[in-house]
């Protein structure tokens, strides 16, 4: 049996973690590697968005 692959739950998770280094990433003026740091959450949850934006589109569409 396969498990249900929750699209929206997922997509929820990772405009979370956006948010989330986004606020980080607003607070790390004086501090050079969380400002790194959270630019490169950024870049993977950028990635991971644009995964899964896609099937989520197709899956709201059904």
């Amino acid at each position: 049996m396969d498990p249900q692959i929750n699209l929206k739950a997922i997509y929820f998770y990772i405009q979370t973690i956006k948010q989330a280094a986004e606020t980080l990433k607003s607070m790390s003026s004086n501090f050079p590697a969380l400002d790194r740091n959270t630019a490169r959450i950024l870049a993977s949850a950028k990635m991971l968005d644009i995964n899964i934006s896609d099937l989520v589109e197709l899956d709201l569409q059904d």
